[in-house]
C-alpha cells in the first residue's frame, strides 16, 4: 500500500504495511528524531505534529496520515534548537531521549494557544514523560522560551 504525505515541507510518498504505525513508517525512512519509548502510547518521545497538531506516531495507522501535512524535528530544526537552548540553560536536559517530543509539542502549544497560563502549560505538555530530569526545570524552561517568543 503506498501513501502520500508533506513531510517537514516535502511531498512524500510511503509503501506502508496496512497494520503499519507512523512511528515505524517514519523510523524505516530514517526519521530517526522519532523514538520508540514505551510502546505503549504513554511516554511522548514518539511525538510528531500531524496537520500541525502534536501525535503520538506510535498509536496512529500510517495509512490514516495519507495527504496529511507530518513534521518531525527535522522540519523545525532552528526553532528545536532555540527551545533546546532553554532547556540546557534551566538544566532540563540530561539524556535528551524525551527531548524531541517535547519541543514539537511546545512548538503546537505557542501557536495554539496565545499567553497560556501555568496550568494550560502543564495541562498541554502531560503526555510527555521524562524519566531523568523533573518537570520544574522543564516547565521553568518552557516558561521563559514562551515569553521570549511574545
Amino acid at each position: 500500500m503506498k501513501i502520500a504525505v508533506i513531510l517537514n515541507g516535502h511531498p512524500r510518498s510511503f509503501e506502508i504495511k496496512p497494520n503499519e504505525y507512523l512511528l515505524e513508517t517514519l523510523r524505516k525512512y530514517n526519521m530517526t528524531s522519532v523514538k520508540n519509548g514505551c510502546d505503549g502510547s504513554t511516554c511522548g518521545v514518539c511525538t510528531v505534529l500531524i496537520d500541525g497538531k502534536p501525535m503520538l506516531s506510535c498509536s496512529v495507522l500510517a495509512a490514516r496520515v495519507d495527504g496529511k501535512e507530518i513534521t518531525t524535528v527535522e522540519g523545525l530544526q532552528e526553532e528545536v534548537d532555540h527551545i533546546s537552548n532553554y532547556f540546557g540553560d534551566e538544566g532540563a536536559d540530561q539524556c535528551g531521549f524525551c527531548n524531541t517530543g517535547l519541543a514539537l509539542t511546545i512548538h503546537a502549544l505557542q501557536k495554539e494557544i496565545k499567553n497560556p497560563t501555568d496550568e494550560q502549560i502543564k495541562d498541554y505538555v502531560v503526555g510527555n514523560l521524562c524519566r531523568c530530569s523533573g518537570y520544574h526545570a522543564q516547565f521553568k524552561a518552557i516558561k521563559r522560551y514562551l515569553e521570549a517568543q511574545k
